[in-house]
């Protein structure tokens, strides 16, 4: 235990930030580091509980009091071995997880959590600026070949522990650079790149390859994405691991959808992503909110990332809406500790300047007087929720509350459905469930023999933890299946 008494005496406090007047003015991260003092306390509110609720809340399994316990006394070396043995990327959780272990934490009973999240940051910066990430070779190697579909977290995570339990790994990625989300559909002032190309090239020593434009199962583009068929995966590799996400975005089917202007959430990120990378992005077909009145529609991560970097590109306005009524401002009853508190949360793109509204719902996309090919305004309509047949809640509309809102850009940030089912998913024959998502085993086995699936790919839109755990537990599967199909590893 740290300190016995910190939580008593001790406030909570979080990471500060640079001011939103600062921020805006580029695409860099805003947090600052907490002072070493301050996070030595941070870290000593942790209470040592008979029960550690947090690890209830963490998918990942992460030793959270122990290093906790390490941070407070000043063993950061020792910290960041513990939260490296249960997570690959304590870097990316630090910095894009929501924290369901804070929501978990006892204190948080007083709604005054540890900061796990800013401690494991802190922990995961003192990992990078050491030699904490020298590669992680394995002893024996197995001469077996496997093939990760997908390089975004779940398929990062699945790679490296491949690599490590000595499978010769390669990492495909339909994209030109490896990260999946989070190298396009993160924006670069939640997380910069460059602790994604730390990571591959610690991966690359550990033996994983890394082969990016490659769309397998499908016939790439013809210019510069090559194609792979399924034959060609099956026949080069001995197992696969399908880590592709879900990637399929829900639309909006109403009026006017086919109008320029209205456009999905993750292809505007993904091009901004790709400038701050130093890409050109054509002026035909670019997405930009400069001068523009954008509304953002969903209220989730995805659309608060589309608020602050339509922010950044100097908006005349951003509004986003939510379909679902506004949150609580504390906790209710029937959402007791230690379940995720559903209450209002306001995202640091949100603080920089945009206004919100609930319970509102889209009725239709037109142009100007009606007619026009782009996108003027929005028709909206006031909904509160009713329960149906069966006691299914659903929405109905609130009469005389139709509106308009003026819009030049809109963005659909509604989540996603699924995986995409054309090409790879299609050609393999993975049975799917009702939700569309791919059907798998307590290892990650699909009903395909040697074909395993990890992350949102099987479990739907979900956390980056959730992705990173996913991966850990699916390179096992693939491991242990592949050692019940030969006689030995080869000596290394």
């Amino acid at each position: 235990m740290g300190d016995p008494k910190g939580f008593l005496k001790t406030a909570r406090a979080k990471e500060r930030e640079l001011p939103a007047a600062d921020r805006i003015a580029n695409y860099t991260e805003f947090a600052l580091p907490q002072p070493q003092d301050e996070l030595k306390s941070q870290a000593g509110r942790c209470m040592d509980c008979g029960i550690p609720f947090c690890h209830q809340g963490c998918p990942l399994g992460n030793l959270i009091p122990e290093w906790n316990d390490l941070v407070y006394r000043g063993k950061l070396d020792e910290a960041a071995a513990s939260l490296h043995s249960t997570n690959n990327f304590p870097e990316v959780t630090g910095r894009i997880c929501p924290a369901p272990c804070e929501a978990s934490c006892v204190l948080n009973i007083e709604n005054t959590p540890v900061t796990i999240k800013g401690v494991e940051k802190a922990i995961a910066a003192h990992i990078m600026a050491s030699d904490h990430l020298d590669p992680v070779i394995a002893k024996r190697r197995s001469g077996k070949r496997v093939a990760v579909v997908g390089s975004g977290p779940a398929g990062m995570a699945c790679a490296q522990q491949l690599a490590r339990a000595g499978h010769e790994v390669t990492l495909f990625e339909r994209d030109d650079r490896i990260g999946g989300l989070l190298r396009y559909g993160i924006p670069d002032f939640k997380m910069e790149k460059g602790i994604l190309d730390r990571r591959m090239t610690q991966m690359r020593a550990e033996g994983v390859t890394f082969r990016t434009s490659v769309d397998v199962g499908g016939d790439g583009d013809g210019n510069t994405v090559e194609g792979m068929s399924v034959a060609e995966l099956r026949r080069s590799f001995d197992a696969v691991a399908l880590a592709g996400g879900a990637r399929d975005p829900r639309d909006l089917p109403i009026g006017g959808r086919a109008l320029g202007g209205v456009h999905y959430a993750m292809d505007f990120l993904t091009q901004q992503n790709k400038r701050v990378a130093g890409d050109v992005v054509p002026d035909e077909g670019a997405i930009l909110a400069t001068g523009k009145h954008v509304v953002v529609i969903g209220g989730g991560d995805t659309g608060s990332d589309c608020v602050g970097t339509s922010i950044r590109q100097g908006a005349a306005s951003v509004v986003p809406l939510e379909l679902m009524p506004k949150p609580a401002l504390v906790r209710m009853p029937q959402n007791p500790w230690p379940e995720w508190p559903l209450v209002l949360r306001t995202s640091s793109s949100q603080e920089e300047g945009c206004g919100r509204d609930w319970a509102v719902m889209t009725r239709a996309f037109a142009g100007a007087d009606g007619c026009g090919s782009h996108v003027s305004h929005i028709d909206a309509v006031r909904v509160e929720r009713v329960a149906g047949e069966g006691g299914a809640l659903r929405f109905r509309e609130i009469e005389g509350s139709e509106h308009r809102l003026q819009c030049d850009l809109a963005l659909l940030a509604m989540g996603f459905v699924g995986p995409e089912k054309r090409g790879l998913i299609a050609s393999l024959g993975v049975a799917l469930d009702g939700r569309g998502n791919v059907v798998t085993s307590a290892s990650g086995a699909t009903s395909v023999p040697g074909v395993f699936a990890a992350g949102d790919m099987s479990r739907g839109q979900s956390l980056v933890v959730w992705a990173i755990a996913d991966g850990r537990r699916v390179a096992a599967g693939v491991d242990s299946w592949l050692r019940a199909n030969m006689e030995s590893y080869s000596a290394a």
